[in-house]
C-alpha cells in the first residue's frame, strides 16, 4: 500500500510533513516525498491528516467487558490484596466490544491490567486492539507489576485488615521483603519451597519490569516513590491526579507519569483536584507525560479527545500528540514497535479528516499492522 500526499504528523520532529508512506509486510518501509508505488494500492491522502496509530498507557480495556456487569469484570481478585501471581493475558477478551470502537477511533496498541482494588494485582500486558486471539496480538506479554495506593484499597479491604495507607505501604514493603530473601536463598542454592507470589515479584527486583503504581495524591505519589527507591526498583507512575501540585518534584525524579482519567467529575476526595490541565502543567515542567482514559472509565475512543482537551486547558498542541503516541509507547516500552510514523515500525497508521484532537474530526482509515480496520 502507498498513501500519497497526507499531511504526516509522524512523532519524530515537531511540524507535520506532507510526503508518501509506503507499507509492505504490515510494515512501515518509506517514508519521503515522491516514494514509487510498484503495483501496490495507492491512496490518495491529500488534505489528510497522518498520525502514528493512538497509544494507551493504562487502562482495564478487554477485562472490564463493555455493556456487562460481574460477568464480565476479570480486572480484580477481592479475596486477597496481594496477588501479583496474577497476569492479564489470562483474562483478556479480545472480543470485548469497547476494542473494536477503540481501533476505529485510531487507538491501534493498549496496555490493559488489573484494576486499582489490591496492594499488588498482577501484571499489565500491551495488546494491538483487533485480533481474534490474545495470542496473536500481544506485543508485551508482561508490561509492569500493578500496585495501588490511596482510597481504593482501603474501600475494598476495610473489612479484611487494610482501613489505613500505613498498612497498604506495609503490605507492599512486606511483599518486597519476602521476594528479595527468597531469592537469596534460591541464589545460595537452598532448597526452597516454591511460592507463586514471590515468583512473580522477581522481574520487578531484577528490574526487568516496573511497578506500575495507581496513586492519584500527591502523597500517595510520594510514597510510591519512597518504596520504589527503598528496593532499588523501577516505577511508572499512574494517574497522579495531583501531579501538578508537585510539578517540579515530580520533574526532577524522572519517573514516567500517565495522567488520567480526567473526564467527569472527582467521584472520591483523592480525585478533588481533578484537572485537565495537569498533564500540561507536567510537560512544562519537563516530565514525560502520557494521556490515559482508564478504559472503561473513559471510553477508549476518546483518548484523542481527551488530548484536545488538554490543548484547551492549556497543553502544548505537540506535547499533547506525544502524550497519546509516543509516550505512552515508551512508559510501556514499546517504543521500537509503535508511536511513530518511522521506517521499520509497525505500520499503524490513521488517516483523519480534521485535527484528531477536535471533536468534528473525521477517521477516514485506519490500519493496524498494515491491515485496514473495518469502519462499521
Amino acid at each position: 500500500m502507498l498513501i500519497r500526499n497526507g499531511t504526516v504528523y509522524t512523532m519524530t520532529q515537531k511540524d507535520p510533513i506532507v510526503c508518501d508512506i509506503l507499507v509492505k509486510n504490515g510494515k512501515i518501509a518509506a517514508v519521503g516525498q515522491n516514494v514509487s508505488a510498484n503495483g501496490e494500492e495507492i491512496i490518495d491522502a491529500t488534505g489528510l491528516n497522518i498520525y502514528p496509530g493512538f497509544v494507551e498507557a493504562h487502562g482495564h480495556i478487554g477485562l472490564d467487558g463493555y455493556a456487562m456487569r460481574y460477568e464480565g469484570q476479570d480486572y480484580n481478585e477481592y479475596n486477597d490484596p496481594v496477588t501479583p501471581q496474577l497476569r492479564a493475558i489470562d483474562g483478556y477478551n479480545p472480543f470485548d466490544e469497547a476494542l473494536k470502537l477503540a481501533a476505529q477511533a485510531g487507538v491501534t496498541t493498549v496496555c490493559t491490567g488489573p484494576g486499582s482494588s489490591n496492594v499488588l494485582g498482577g501484571t499489565f500486558v500491551c495488546v494491538k486492539t483487533v485480533g481474534k486471539r490474545v495470542d496473536d496480538v500481544v506485543l508485551k506479554e508482561d508490561v509492569a507489576m500493578k500496585c495501588a495506593f490511596g482510597e481504593n484499597v482501603k474501600f475494598c479491604y476495610k473489612e479484611k485488615g487494610i482501613s489505613s495507607r500505613m498498612t497498604n505501604a506495609a503490605k507492599l514493603r512486606e511483599m518486597l521483603f519476602k521476594a528479595k530473601e527468597y531469592q537469596r536463598k534460591q541464589d545460595e542454592g537452598k532448597d526452597v519451597s516454591f511460592d507463586m507470589k514471590l515468583e512473580a515479584l522477581l522481574p520487578v527486583l531484577n528490574n526487568e519490569i516496573p511497578l506500575k503504581a495507581h496513586a492519584h495524591q500527591a502523597n500517595d505519589i510520594f510514597t510510591a516513590i519512597r518504596i520504589a527507591k527503598e528496593f532499588d526498583v523501577k516505577l511508572t507512575l499512574e494517574h497522579a491526579t495531583e501531579g501538578h501540585l508537585i510539578a517540579d518534584e515530580l520533574a526532577e525524579e524522572g519517573y514516567f507519569v500517565a495522567i488520567g482519567p480526567s473526564f467527569g467529575v472527582p467521584s472520591k476526595i483523592e480525585l478533588k483536584n481533578k484537572t485537565f490541565a495537569t498533564p500540561g502543567i507536567l510537560a512544562k515542567a519537563g516530565c514525560h507525560v502520557s494521556i490515559i482514559t482508564d478504559s472503561p472509565v473513559t471510553p477508549q475512543s476518546a483518548l484523542p479527545l481527551c488530548a484536545g482537551l488538554a490543548v484547551q486547558s492549556g497543553m502544548d498542541k505537540y506535547e499533547a500528540l506525544k502524550a497519546i503516541t509516543i509516550n505512552p509507547a515508551e512508559h510501556i516500552g514499546v517504543e521500537d514497535r509503535v508511536g511513530s510514523i518511522e521506517v521499520g515500525k509497525d505500520a499503524d497508521i490513521v488517516l483523519c479528516r480534521g485535527d484528531v484532537m477536535e471533536v468534528n474530526h473525521e477517521i477516514e482509515l485506519v490500519l493496524i499492522d498494515g491491515k485496514k480496520v473495518e469502519m462499521v
